[in-house]
């Protein structure tokens, strides 16, 4: 979905209501009128606004889907290298893949500790068994590790532990 376009209609909008509000503040200078600085005020404050939006009808604002991705909650998140999702025990490995390289994707932010250097972000991916009443147990079930230094990384690791697979398979009490 691109909306880049409608950032731009806004924009044009913005920029009219900028240009009739200078033009009342230019009249309310000439009248001597008692709102004029607050008219100079709201001029001023739309400019801003409207370069925003200007702004934002540049930058694509897209999100990378990767098909077969479920829906995941972000557990933990250091704002560095280390983040763990959460994922519902019925998820299969293909979905487990796609799911950690949906959230590789999503998570990979610029502004991260450790960006442009080799360091490397670990997203694990875990979910909770209950072997017993009353007991809750996490089990990580797979891990991704990607580049923090380019958005693109083609050679990101994707690693699912088919062991704990194992475990989400047997009935819990």
């Amino acid at each position: 979905m691109n909306i880049q376009p409608e950032f731009l209609q806004y924009t044009q909008w913005s920029g009219i209501a900028t240009l009739a509000l200078a033009a009342i503040a230019i009249l309310a200078f000439v009248f001597k009128w008692g709102i004029r600085f607050r008219l100079v005020g709201t001029t001023g404050f739309m400019l801003v606004i409207t370069g925003g939006l200007f702004a934002l009808s540049l930058a694509p604002l897209t999100r990378t889907v990767i098909p077969g991705a479920v829906r995941y909650n972000l557990v933990y998140d250091n704002g560095a290298t280390q983040t763990v999702i959460s994922l519902k025990n019925d998820i299969t490995q293909t979905q487990l893949d796609a799911t950690l390289r949906q959230a590789a994707s999503d998570l990979y932010s610029a502004g991260r500790l450790g960006a442009g250097t080799n360091n490397l972000m670990l997203i694990r991916a875990r979910t909770v068994i209950h072997p017993e009443p009353g007991v809750s147990i996490p089990l990580y079930i797979g891990q991704a590790k990607r580049s923090l230094a380019s958005r693109d990384d083609s050679s990101m690791a994707i690693e699912i532990f088919e062991d704990k697979f194992a475990l989400l398979a047997k009935p819990t009490a």
